[in-house]
C-alpha cells in the first residue's frame, strides 16, 4: 500500500490504521468497534479516548498531590494485573518503570515474585545489559530474580521467526530481543507486568521538551520524530511510489502527498488538547504507542504464549496522566512527577 509506505519510512515506522502495508487490508483504530449490518454496510464507534483538557476541580492541585494521586492509580493498575491462575514475573530492566512495578507489587503482598532481566554481549567497550541497576532491585525485594543473557550466535538465526511473529512489519532491533527473552521467560511464568508505556504517558522522550512553547506543533513534531522529510522518502524509494508512478494508483493521490505530516495536522486539529505538547503526547500514547512498541512486545511475547501485562496502561491512569500538567511531566529531563512519586517506594 503506497500510504502506507509512506507512514512506514518517514513516520518512525508506524502505520496508523486504518492502513496496513498491504493493500486492501485495513485495520480499526485504537479502542474501535466496528458493527457489519446483514446489508453489508458498516459502521464504526470509538468507545474510548483520554482527554488532555485540564479539570476545573484540579487546578489547584500541588505537585506533591499530583504524585499521590499519580502513585494511587499505578498501585490500583498494578493491582489489578495481579489476578491470574499462574504465578505473575515482572520483565524488570532495572529502570523506573519497571523498577516501580516490582515495588508495587511487593507492597501489595505478592508472594515469590519472579522478575526477569536481559543482557547482550557488550559492543565496542559499550554494555549489553544493565543487570547492575536491575540487581539492585531485585536484592532489595529479594525476588526470584534471573539474569538471562542471550549470546550474540542467536540473534541472526531467530531473525525467520522473529518476522513470523510480526502481525505487521517491524523495524526496531529490540523486536529479537524480546522474542529471544520471551522464549526464555516462557520456560518460568506465563504472565508477566512490564513497565512499557511509561514513557509515552508521562513525557519520558526527548522530543517532548522541544514542543513545550511550540508555536508551529506540526512543524516542530515532524522535526523531532519523523525519521526523513517527505522529499528524503521520495529519493529514498521506487519512482512508482511517488509522483508520476502508477504502482499506488493515482499519483496525485499517493506518491506527492505527504500524508504523515497531513496525519499529524490532522490529528493535531482535533479537540481535546490545546498546546502542543498535549497534543503530541495524545499522538504518541493513541497511534504512535499502539503501533509501535506495544505491537511488538504483544507480538513477541505471545508467540511463546507469554501474556505481558502493561499496568502504566490502564485506562484510568492513563486518564489521568492526561490531566497532570504537561510542566510536570517534562521537568527534569522527563516522567518528573512519576520520578518523585516512585521515591515513595523504590531505593533512589
Amino acid at each position: 500500500d503506497p500510504v502506507a509506505l509512506h507512514f512506514y519510512m518517514t513516520f518512525h515506522a508506524v502505520v496508523p490504521a486504518p492502513f496496513t502495508m498491504l493493500k486492501g487490508v485495513r485495520k480499526l483504530p485504537p479502542a474501535t468497534v466496528m458493527t457489519i449490518e446483514r446489508d453489508g454496510s458498516t459502521r464504526q464507534r470509538t468507545y474510548w479516548e483520554a482527554s488532555y483538557d485540564p479539570r476545573p476541580d484540579e487546578a489547584n492541585r500541588s505537585f506533591e498531590e499530583w504524585q499521590t494521586v499519580v502513585l494511587d492509580s499505578l498501585r490500583t493498575a498494578v493491582k489489578r494485573r495481579m489476578i491470574a491462575d499462574v504465578p505473575v514475573g515482572v520483565l524488570l530492566s532495572g529502570g523506573l518503570d519497571s523498577s516501580l512495578v516490582v515495588g508495587l507489587l511487593a507492597e501489595l503482598g505478592q508472594r515469590d515474585l519472579k522478575t526477569f532481566s536481559i543482557g547482550f554481549e557488550a559492543v565496542d567497550q559499550e554494555k549489553g545489559d544493565e543487570f547492575e541497576y536491575s540487581d539492585i532491585i531485585a536484592r532489595h525485594y529479594a525476588t526470584d530474580h534471573r539474569k538471562i543473557f542471550i549470546d550474540t550466535s542467536r540473534a541472526l538465526p531467530a531473525i525467520p521467526d522473529v518476522i513470523g511473529a510480526m502481525s505487521e512489519p517491524m523495524v526496531s532491533h529490540d523486536a529479537i530481543g524480546f522474542y529471544l527473552l520471551s522464549q526464555e521467560v516462557a520456560k518460568h511464568v506465563k504472565v508477566v507486568q512490564s513497565g512499557q508505556g511509561a514513557d509515552e504517558v508521562f513525557a519520558g522522550y526527548h522530543w517532548y521538551p522541544p514542543l513545550m512553547e511550540s508555536t508551529d506543533p506540526v512543524a516542530d513534531y515532524a522535526r523531532v520524530f519523523f525519521d526523513r522529510s517527505h522529499a528524503e522518502y521520495a529519493q529514498a524509494v521506487d519512482p512508482r511510489f511517488t509522483a508520476g508512478g502508477k504502482a499506488g494508483g493515482d499519483a496525485k493521490d499517493h506518491g506527492s502527498k505527504d500524508h504523515s505530516r497531513a496525519f499529524v495536522a490532522e490529528h493535531f486539529a482535533r479537540g481535546g488538547a490545546a498546546r502542543a505538547i498535549d497534543k503530541a503526547l495524545r499522538l504518541d500514547t493513541n497511534i504512535m504507542l499502539v503501533d509501535d512498541p506495544v505491537k511488538r512486545v504483544d507480538n513477541m511475547t505471545m508467540a511463546w504464549g507469554l501474556e505481558a501485562r502493561v499496568p502504566f496502561l490502564d485506562h484510568e491512569l492513563v486518564e489521568l496522566a492526561a490531566r497532570v500538567p504537561a510542566e510536570m511531566k517534562v521537568k527534569g529531563g522527563g516522567k518528573h512527577v512519576l520520578k518523585e512519586a516512585a521515591r515513595r517506594v523504590i531505593p533512589a
